[in-house]
């Protein structure tokens, strides 16, 4: 299938070149940002791949952009998730009733524009509630914003930015602002162990001009609309499913190119040794079973997006997508960083050199799960289980 409208690229064909651009770079030391796979996505308006048709996009069901998603992240983990919030942006500009200002970002993203931002704040007591230090001011001569950002994923690369305040009402709101606007700053200071070249560090709005026809109401929507939620959580393990496929077929090759083994090893070629193959049966089987949760998850989110998009938000589907995305979180945690560990395990000693880069694995996969920490999903998910509870007030979860 071509990955956006008015190109009759495949999609595998684009996604080649991300990936031989990712191992370019890991092989450079990993210290450069995707700029190469960023300009694949605009060139081919991936960005646009949720859009219908009629809209200019390439009209992905829910499972096509999940699968989509997991090859991405197979090819550049860095790159897929850079994008997280784009593609959130994408279902709410699309939501029933329409916001202000919906079509015109639409617009943007059908022409392959890209839309980062930044929500989190480190002086937020409690991470995912709706009351912000960042302000939307309105000053005797206009609009500004005025704030302070941290893990904002992907805003230095993208070309406009949803940025969540309070106004003068200490309502929640949004702006959509260019990314480059005066009094915008990007520091490049996100040390996180893994998931390195995502620019998620901080963004600080220095008395920023809003124009009144870019400020993005939230409207009644907040702690209602949990698909959005259930998208950028489900998200995030479609990475990590992308990871572990990255994960199997290095595993794979690691065998594959052995040529030592040791003295009391059962056999003398390590193709044939039957733990070895045993280490990446059990690799090749988790990066399954991570495969096949993101594709059920997502059949359930696709009905509450639909919907969504359709006739408005319904609460019963919007929560069923929204627990399917918890589960599999819990589910794939652990497994999945028992499989980034036991790679090792296949390739010996000269595995853990670091120029073999196959701690990145872990160090992503850890980094991608440190996201909504999985206690709290288990604990409501048992809660849920033994007493009937409700999901938490919170399109957050």
């Amino acid at each position: 299938m071509p990955v956006g409208s008015g190109t009759d690229v495949p999609a595998e064909d684009v996604l080649a070149e991300i990936a031989a651009d990712y191992r370019l770079r890991l092989a450079d030391g990993g210290t450069e940002p995707p700029l190469r796979g960023l300009k694949l996505v605009r060139d081919h308006r991936l960005g646009a791949v949720r859009l219908p048709r009629e809209l200019g996009g390439a009209g992905y069901t829910v499972p096509e952009f999940f699968d989509h998603l997991i090859a991405l992240a197979a090819a550049d983990p860095d790159l897929a998730h850079i994008l997280r919030i784009h593609y959130a942006l994408v279902e709410e500009l699309q939501l029933k009733p329409k916001r202000p200002g919906s079509d015109r970002w639409i617009a943007v993203v059908a022409e392959g524009g890209l839309i980062g931002g930044a929500n989190a704040e480190q002086s937020q007591k409690s991470v995912g509630g709706n009351n912000r230090d960042t302000r939307l001011v309105a000053t005797a001569d206009g609009l500004r914003l005025r704030g302070r950002k941290f893990y904002s994923t992907g805003a230095q690369f993208s070309d406009y930015l949803r940025i969540t305040a309070q106004d003068d009402d200490d309502s929640p709101t949004a702006v959509v602002i260019p990314v480059n606007r005066a009094g915008v700053e990007h520091l490049d200071d996100w040390d996180g162990i893994g998931q390195r070249q995502t620019g998620s560090g901080t963004t600080v709005f220095n008395d920023v001009v809003v124009e009144a026809d870019e400020v993005f109401p939230l409207g009644a929507t907040i702690g209602v609309n949990r698909a959005r939620g259930a998208l950028v959580q489900l998200y995030l393990h479609a990475v990590a499913a992308g990871i572990l496929r990255a994960l199997a077929a290095d595993a794979a090759a690691l065998v594959r190119g052995r040529r030592r083994t040791y003295t009391f090893a059962t056999v003398d070629d390590p193709t044939a040794d039957p733990q070895l193959l045993q280490i990446v049966g059990e690799i090749d089987a988790v990066a399954y079973a991570a495969q096949a949760l993101v594709r059920a998850a997502a059949a359930e989110l696709a009905p509450a997006l639909e919907a969504a998009r359709g006739t408005g938000i319904d609460p019963e589907l919007e929560a069923a997508a929204s627990i399917a995305a918890a589960r599999v979180k819990v589910a794939i945690q652990e497994p999945a960083l028992r499989a980034a560990s036991r790679v090792f395990d296949a390739g010996g000693a000269s595995a853990v050199q670091a120029s073999a880069v196959l701690d990145r694995h872990w160090r992503n996969l850890r980094t991608l799960f440190s996201h909504n920490p999985t206690i709290y999903k288990a604990r409501v998910l048992g809660d849920i289980a033994v007493n009937g509870a409700d999901l938490p007030d919170s399109s957050f979860f």
